[in-house]
């Protein structure tokens, strides 16, 4: 790349990123202030359609927050771009519903896998290729979330493109499918379900970067079709503060090693 040519999506130089090689990654937009307010020093640096991005930094490091919007094209445009500018490490982080009866609205689900019931990732490895995180930032925040004593579980969640497709999948004419899949993955022990993580997962393998998402629980629709006690979750800040202490810790590390 020419110095200074901006990605045409996101907007961004590596320049604009000051060569980060970290980025946090909300779904939403508007979630990218509060997040960049954990950082030193963070400000704006650019808005192009659902991609919103600050520059901060931690221990002396930049730390970009970006957003990639909903769903797995969008989320894949945004590893692919933030790759080609020299990113090297992703968090995503973001929010899901549960699926297990023992994961409840404000538990974090740390994504060790993904399930690809949905069409980006295919169009980069076939099916049969697992959508994995990278095991060291998984293992950091594992660390950070026990450290903060925030309830939390790590195991494989599920990505589908239609949100509506998994809450009203009875008017759908592909319904037993849908519900079909939908039994066969809880009983296989997917923690909860969400939009972005298998397409983030699989392009960060192809593209040879490193990647892990944390995911708030807003609620639990299966614990609501049994009619048992639940509430609902919008509280982002726990997960916010588990990626900030991961990426800390790990800074941390690498100067100590250096």
């Amino acid at each position: 790349m020419k110095n200074g040519e901006k990605m045409y999506h996101i907007g961004l130089s590596k320049e604009d990123i000051k060569n980060a090689k970290y980025a946090i990654l909300p779904g939403d937009p508007g979630r990218v202030p509060k997040i960049a307010a954990c950082l030193e020093n963070p400000y704006k640096i650019a808005v192009n359609r659902e991609y919103t991005s600050y520059l901060g930094t931690l221990e002396g490091e930049p730390i970009l927050v970006m957003s990639t919007g909903m769903g797995g094209p969008s989320t894949a445009i945004a590893v692919e771009e933030l790759a080609a500018i020299g990113v090297e490490n992703l968090i995503r982080v973001g929010t899901s519903g549960g699926m297990q009866l023992d994961v409840d609205a404000g538990d974090l689900v740390i994504a060790q896998a993904a399930i690809r019931q949905e069409g980006t990732s295919k169009e980069y490895a076939p099916v049969e290729f697992p959508a994995v995180a990278n095991i060291d930032l998984v293992n950091a925040l594992k660390k950070a979330a026990d450290e903060l004593s925030y309830p939390n579980h790590v195991g494989v969640v599920h990505c589908k493109d239609s949100f509506y497709g998994q809450h009203d999948p009875e008017r759908m004419p592909v319904s037993y499918e849908l519900e079909n899949k939908w039994e066969a993955w809880i009983k296989a022990g997917a923690l909860c379900s969400e939009m972005e993580t298998a397409a983030l997962y699989t392009v960060s393998s192809v593209l040879r970067i490193k990647a892990a998402a944390i995911l708030l629980v807003i609620w639990n629709q299966e614990k609501e079709k049994r009619g048992l006690s639940q509430n609902q979750d919008f509280d982002v800040d726990k997960e916010i503060f588990v990626t900030i202490k991961a990426l800390t810790n790990i800074i941390k590390e690498q100067k100590n090693n250096e």
